[in-house]
């Protein structure tokens, strides 16, 4: 596709165009298929670490804050019911030593209307 500047492909089945696949659609695929690096001793050594300061917090008694590392990384996901848990999720995890970074993908639901809001959008917090 690169070679002969071709930008889309036409989907054809049974006969009939059935969509358009564009090279960043290929190179996605692509990127979902490598398989992650496995972590670390030192990166399980923090998310034990992270997970133990959780588990410490209120709000993760509930068990519905996750945390895995890779690289430093600690990424947050899960559910929590009030936005003072994503706070207090965030500062314990950059307290744990070796934490470089932390990715929020922590979902707020209303636990009076049961609406569910996505994590803010934004770069990773930098500890």
């Amino acid at each position: 596709m690169e070679r002969n500047d071709v930008k889309r492909l036409p989907v054809i089945s049974d006969g009939k165009l059935v969509g358009i696949i564009a090279r960043s659609d290929l190179l996605r695929a692509l990127t979902r298929m490598q398989r992650p690096s496995a972590p670390s001793t030192a990166d399980a050594q923090i998310q034990l670490a992270v997970e133990a300061e959780l588990a410490k917090q209120i709000s993760s008694k509930n068990g519905f804050i996750r945390c895995r590392v890779r690289n430093g990384v600690a990424e947050l996901a899960g559910t929590i019911f009030d936005e003072r848990e994503r706070l207090a999720a965030k500062v314990a995890a950059e307290n744990v030593p070796g934490v470089t970074a932390i990715s929020d993908h922590l979902t707020w639901i209303d636990p009076y209307y049961g609406v569910a809001l996505p994590p803010p959008v934004g770069e990773e917090d930098r500890v």
